[in-house]
């Protein structure tokens, strides 16, 4: 179920290492419960941004693919409550 994102990180067109830092650094900046959207049209980046991010930190609230024109994905995360 998709929801009001509180921060939108675009990463199309960016380089995946240039785009998992710009995600890292703004998940640590969010409060336990704000909601992150990423917009992206690099495969890697999607694939990689699971692996940067601990399993316990987020949950996936959605993920959605657009492949009409231009490829694209939206992936939002919900910054878990750590303790």
């Amino acid at each position: 179920m998709k929801c009001k994102a509180d921060h939108i990180l675009d990463c199309r067109g960016s380089i995946t290492s240039i785009s998992l830092l710009k995600l890292i650094q703004t998940f640590r900046e969010m409060k336990p419960n704000e909601v992150l959207e990423v917009l992206g049209s690099n495969l890697d980046t999607r694939s990689d941004l699971f692996k940067v991010l601990p399993d316990d930190t987020y949950e996936l609230i959605f993920l959605d693919v657009v492949e009409e024109g231009d490829y694209f994905y939206r992936i939002q995360l919900k910054k878990k409550k750590l303790g």
